[in-house]
Parts: structure tokens; C-alpha cells; sequence
């Protein structure tokens, strides 16, 4: 693999070990893989941070598993979010991880960068007929406009969730998963053109 080669991160914004969107995640990186595209899941679960206080943060600064997500963050060209719907919104846990990751600062006291410099893509499932999507309309202006992430306009969805996988954790829907495939594939040709 050469440095110029897209390197794909999948997480979801749910640390519950049943989670519908953290099973998306996993199904990405399955298929990225099985696409001779780098790729990595992580679980938010072994990164717990405390709610955001700015007061907390001048005192301690970002917790340390802040500053290692955004390390693995930075080791990655493209990265791919699940995200679970809560109150047709964005989760605590999901806002809360992106709030702090972008309070690190680097050794001469800049921002992070690692939003600005990596494309990102944006899925969602839920048990409703929705499969999410109102939490998509919450996660990407945070991640645009608050952020200044790249965020590919295309992103997936995947309604009745408890009921759209097989035995073997691929979506029983065909036409589904291949959607979902061509948008792994348009994240990583996205990386390398960025950081090709």
C-alpha cells in the first residue's frame, strides 16, 4: 500500500452493542475490504469522552481519547459515519466526540485540521420507514458548517433496520447494498483525488 492509497475509517454515532448503525458501520468496512479498499472500524464505545465543558477543557484540556480518535481520524483519507437517529436529530454521543475532537489544538497551538482534510460520507438506518434520514439533516451542517468537512452529497439510508439483514450481516436487499457499495467506492476515489 502506498501513502497516496485511500484509507477508510467506519464508525457510528451509537456505542450500544446492538446498535443498527454501528452494524452498518461494520457491513462498510466488510465491503471496502472486500473491494481491496483500506479500511477500519472503530467504536466510539472505546473512545468515552466527558459531556463538553468548556471550563473542564481549560482546566484538563481535550480527554486523551479525544486526542487518540483524532489520531486515527488523521491516519485515514476518507471516513464514513452511521448515524442512528434520536429525536429526528443527531446523537449525544456523535455531537459530543465531534465537539471535542475539534477543540485539540496542535503543538504550535493551531486548530486541528483533520475535518478540512479528509472527505467524509454520511449513512443512517433506523427501524422506521426513514431508515434515519432526519438525523443526515442534522449531522451534515455540523459537519459543513460547523466543521468545514467535505461531505459527499450522496449518502444512504436504510430503513427497518431490524429486519433488513441476512444471517451473515449484508443487507438482504441486493439493490441496497450495491447502493451502499458505489458510495464506499465514490469515498475512496473522493480520498485519493484529495490526497492522491
Amino acid at each position: 500500500m502506498t501513502s497516496n492509497t485511500p484509507r477508510l475509517l467506519f464508525f457510528a454515532g451509537s456505542a450500544r452493542a446492538a446498535s443498527h448503525s454501528k452494524r452498518l458501520a461494520k457491513l462498510g468496512e466488510r465491503i471496502a475490504d472486500a473491494n481491496g479498499i483500506a479500511a477500519t472500524f472503530a467504536d466510539l464505545g472505546d473512545y468515552p469522552m466527558p459531556l463538553y465543558d468548556g471550563d473542564l477543557e481549560e482546566r484538563d484540556g481535550p480527554p486523551d481519547t479525544a486526542r487518540k480518535f483524532e489520531a486515527l481520524m488523521r491516519v485515514h483519507t476518507g471516513i464514513f459515519i452511521a448515524s442512528p437517529e434520536y429525536n429526528a436529530s443527531i446523537t449525544p454521543l456523535l455531537k459530543n466526540t465531534l465537539d471535542w475532537i475539534s477543540r485539540i489544538r496542535t503543538d504550535d497551538g493551531q486548530k486541528t485540521d483533520v475535518f478540512k482534510t479528509r472527505v467524509f460520507a454520511l449513512g443512517s438506518t433506523s427501524p422506521g420507514g426513514m431508515g434515519g434520514l432526519r438525523a443526515l439533516n442534522a449531522v451534515r451542517p455540523v459537519l459543513e458548517l460547523g466543521l468545514g468537512a467535505l461531505v459527499l452529497p450522496d449518502q444512504f439510508a436504510v430503513p427497518r433496520a431490524h429486519e433488513a439483514y441476512d444471517d451473515h450481516g449484508h443487507l438482504r436487499n441486493k439493490d441496497s447494498q450495491e447502493s451502499f457499495k458505489s458510495l464506499i467506492q465514490k469515498l475512496a476515489r473522493a480520498a485519493h483525488v484529495l490526497h492522491g
